[in-house]
């Protein structure tokens, strides 16, 4: 693990294992790549890039209005090249899928093989469906307000935990709260950036819709998501893989948000074989078939 200059910017970057790249988006706004460790076991497959998106988590050196699309896919891209890949995988989680489409329409030359984990092509589901569906099953009407709140960027630095805190169980289909503890104290923590998060449903996500530009993203793409994930439901998995020209869907269940979390075999099972059957494997390494 170490930071790169990137583009003004100074990336926390952790990479890990051998062969075929597989760059990890992690979600957000305001979180860091911590969420998607369980895909660690990955390792032994692939070459895993995992790293904290600008003005997110340990990555700083940049004012969080430059937080914009042009800067999130241009320091992925630019990390790419750093690193010497000529093509790489992008597996985009929740706001990193965003980041992923994103930059599946900008850089898609670069881009090889696209894994969107529980995200979606349309902010609408986010701010106005995701707290509708957390008040049919049950949530009491602050958790709902609160979540609307959230999800428009209307918290303060301040009021960022408490009021995320609200809703929090609504991202798991089941959840132990000692294992959940547990797994906090054994694993590195989270560094949480409030400020990403307000900049980033407040301004950048605020009416964002890639939904009739994804005719245009012909990589191989696998759309996966837990079946009772609250923010991008199955419904809109299905719009967004049908839409997608080269795209398979894959739900997995007994999973909400966080299918990497509470279905780790499952979702890694799902990823490599994804992977696997878009590679050919040469002595030594993994290839792009046609390269």
């Amino acid at each position: 693990m170490t930071t790169m200059s990137i583009r003004g910017a100074s990336l926390y970057v952790k990479t890990i294992g051998h062969g075929y790249p597989l760059l990890l988006m992690h979600g957000g706004p305001s979180l860091d790549h911590t969420s998607l460790l369980p895909l660690e076991p990955l390792a032994d497959q692939f070459t895993l890039i995992f790293y904290d998106h600008r003005c997110n988590g340990r990555s700083d050196g940049a004012e969080v209005s430059s937080m914009t699309w042009e800067n999130l896919t241009g320091d992925a891209d630019a990390l790419r090249q750093a690193l010497g890949f000529d093509k790489w995988a992008v597996l985009g989680h929740s706001f990193g899928g965003n980041v992923a489409l994103e930059y599946a329409l900008r850089y898609g030359q670069n881009l090889s093989h696209l894994v969107l984990m529980n995200t979606g092509g349309d902010q609408k589901w986010v701010r106005e469906n995701a707290p509708e569906i957390l008040a049919k099953r049950g949530f009491s009407a602050p958790a709902v307000e609160a979540a609307r709140r959230f999800y428009s960027g209307q918290v303060t630095p301040e009021t960022y935990q408490r009021t995320v805190m609200k809703f929090m169980t609504g991202y798991f289909y089941h959840i132990n709260p000692l294992t959940m503890a547990l797994g906090m104290l054994k694993g590195p923590h989270t560094v949480y950036r409030p400020e990403a998060l307000i900049q980033g449903y407040g301004q950048l996500l605020d009416g964002w819709n890639v939904m009739d530009r994804l005719g245009e993203i012909h990589t191989p793409t696998l759309v996966l998501a837990g079946r009772y994930c609250f923010l991008f439901p199955p419904e809109h998995q299905a719009i967004l893989a049908d839409r997608l020209p080269n795209a398979k869907l894959e739900l997995i269940e007994r999973a909400g948000h966080n299918p990497q979390m509470e279905r780790p075999a499952e979702t890694m099972r799902a990823i490599r074989e994804f992977l696997a059957g878009n590679l050919i494997q040469v002595p030594g390494t993994w290839q792009v078939p046609g390269t």
